[in-house]
């Protein structure tokens, strides 16, 4: 393999990437009307923009006037013909190379994204803007390695022979990872044939045992989500004397049978007894407290996303790591890469996210919350006429608002609504920096009550301080809208725990959690639950260890992606339930209704 790049190189790169950054930021509302007028023009005669009448124009005002804002649902007979075989231009004047998978579903099914080979190097320039805007904070990153626990997802092929696949698979199978240039920022503990094992449990060994034979090179750790990186640790909990066996021996377990993967794992592994003696000893220590600056002592910040629900899992990443700064770096969906976080050591709940010009054409579509009534985000599914005029243009947004992200993109999708809430925290230069809020669903609801995740998230936060007295914790936590075993209905919390304290929890607090998440919901909620009894007293299930392990494993086998598997916040698929109900060891019920008076809060507070 030829020499990584000189520092001096390293550095003059990098001076360019921040000069890009400065550009495309400062001239933001050009450059997003050139790349609306490109795709328009790469485009002008398919199928979909004759349909909607644009011909041929290529102007934003004309552009604004007659194509729709569309969901997903719009444009599924589309999607349909060409996954089918239909290679005429329907959407797009290039050839569609491939569907990407969206962790988002439509009728129980994923959704597919077309893309075209292009956005491959499209993708490629976001992922190279990161390091680049990191070592401006962290020095010397060029000097080690990173240990990235990345995997890919067994693809799929559509009717017509297309490839159906996740974008992180997608992109790791395509020659931008595997023949990527030498860089010391794409420098990983993990070799390629590693991360391209189809199989999850030899790709998450083989990663391992490659992070612990180069642990002194190690300065960054992460994986995609905070949820893949903790179930790394959980997965080095159970096997470190598999693992400590290798190294101490210089074999691989014969349990990983890819003989690639065994190749690329013996160029690295060698008979280390110090190594293993150092690695048993850590891990065989009653706490696992700093595990990872324990092991890996030269690491300097963990690389995952820990935005959204996400941050669920900060506490957790905070025990194992000593407090090593999280760090979100950049922001992108199956349909759309979208921007970085150009001040990637802020405090997670901080993470704004600078979205890139070149990348689409970008709209807003204000969100309204229903204050009055519910705290649940109001997102129409069509827009009428009014609604589709108040779409905004990405240097016109406003500070504080909150919008759904609208994307045109140059694979195919116009005015397409990616489902993600973001809200307005800065610029940079003219361009708009977002916190991402949450999905628009709605997780939960029994009558005319609607909680959405944003909602349940602060609940369970504000409930899980009663446990905090027993050193205990909430590992993992999804919810069931169960009407059928009681009735009325009520909300079911399944809580897996991690219990470090000698004295058991009593059953009095789990009770004190269940009143205080009722209290912390909405108003519709409460009056429910208090004044109209149409809602049951709220229900926590304790789970034993290891069940969002089974579930995760579960969803998997039925085609999940490990890459882009999040725990759901709500479940409603019948198996998923048996399976969570089957490893119940306790359950607590709210001992009483939560608080709640007429009118809104806010004019009670005024009386």
């Amino acid at each position: 393999m030829p020499e990584a790049p000189k520092s001096d190189v390293v550095t003059e790169n990098n001076k360019q990437v921040l000069h890009f950054i400065e550009e495309v930021t400062t001239n933001a509302d050009e450059i997003q009307k050139k790349v609306l007028a490109e795709i328009l023009t790469k485009n002008a005669h398919v199928e979909y923009l004759q349909r909607h009448g644009l011909n041929g124009h290529i102007d934003r005002e004309n552009f604004k006037k007659i194509m729709p804002a569309i969901t997903y649902e719009d444009i599924q007979a589309d999607i349909t013909r060409i996954a089918n075989g239909d290679k005429s231009q329907i959407l797009c004047s290039q050839p569609i190379s491939e569907f990407l998978t969206s962790s988002g579903t439509s009728g129980g099914e994923r959704k597919l994204m077309p893309t075209i080979e292009e956005e491959l190097a499209r993708r490629s320039q976001l992922y190279s803007l990161l390091m680049p805007v990191m070592s401006q904070f962290v020095p010397d990153l060029e000097k080690g390695k990173g240990m990235y626990f990345l995997f890919i997802k067994s693809e799929a092929k559509t009717p017509g022979g297309l490839p159906a696949r996740p974008v992180l698979t997608s992109y790791y199978k395509s020659p931008h990872f595997k023949n990527r240039r030498p860089d010391p920022y794409t420098n990983y503990t993990s070799p390629n044939e590693t991360i391209l094992c189809s199989d999850s449990y030899q790709s998450m060994y083989s990663q391992m045992l490659c992070g612990l034979c180069q642990n002194k090179e190690v300065l960054r750790v992460g994986a995609v989500f905070a949820s893949g990186f903790i179930r790394a640790i959980r997965f080095l909990e159970k096997h470190w004397p598999l693992l400590c066996h290798d190294i101490r021996a210089g074999t691989i377990n014969s349990q990983i049978t890819d003989l690639s993967v065994r190749e690329a794992v013996m160029k690295i592994l060698k008979p280390d007894k110090n190594l293993a003696d150092f690695v048993e000893a850590e891990c065989s220590k009653d706490s696992w407290q700093g595990i990872i600056t324990r092991l890996w002592p030269n690491t300097k910040y963990i690389d995952v996303i820990v935005t959204g629900t996400m941050s669920q899992y900060i506490p957790t990443l905070d025990y194992y790591s000593n407090g090593l700064p999280l760090v979100c770096t950049m922001y992108a969906s199956s349909e759309c890469y979208f921007g970085v976080n150009l001040n990637p050591l802020c405090k997670p709940s901080e993470v704004a996210y600078t979205l890139i010009p070149t990348m689409g054409y970008f709209e807003f579509l204000p969100v309204h919350r229903n204050n009055g009534v519910t705290n649940s985000i109001s997102m129409p599914k069509s827009l009428n006429e009014k609604e589709q005029q108040e779409l905004v243009d990405l240097v016109n947004v406003k500070i504080g608002q909150e919008y759904e992200l609208i994307v045109t993109t140059y694979a195919g999708l116009y005015r397409y609504r990616v489902g993600d809430v973001l809200r307005v925290a800065g610029f940079k230069n003219n361009a708009p920096q977002f916190n991402f809020i949450c999905r628009k669903n709605v997780v939960l609801s029994i009558d005319s009550d609607k909680t959405d995740e944003v909602e349940l998230q602060n609940a369970v936060k504000n409930a899980v301080t009663h446990l905090m007295p027993f050193d205990a914790h909430v590992t993992e936590y999804t919810s069931y809208a169960d009407t059928t075993t009681t009735i009325p209905g009520h909300y079911v919390l399944y809580w897996e725990l991690n219990v470090n304290g000698s004295t058991p929890v009593p059953p009095s607090v789990f009770e004190d959690c269940c009143l205080t998440i009722e209290e912390s919901l909405n108003s519709v909620y409460r009056q429910g639950r208090a004044s109209d009894k149409s809602i049951g007293p709220l229900e926590i299930k304790i789970v034993e260890s290891g069940t969002f392990d089974k579930l995760m494993d579960y969803a998997i086998s039925l085609g999940a992606s490990i890459n882009q598997y999040k725990t759901p916040r709500c479940v409603k698929f019948e198996p998923i339930v048996e399976l969570l109900n089957s490893k119940v060891v306790s359950n607590y019920f709210s001992p009483k209704c939560p608080k709640w008076v007429p009118g809104h809060k806010q004019w009670n507070n005024m009386n």
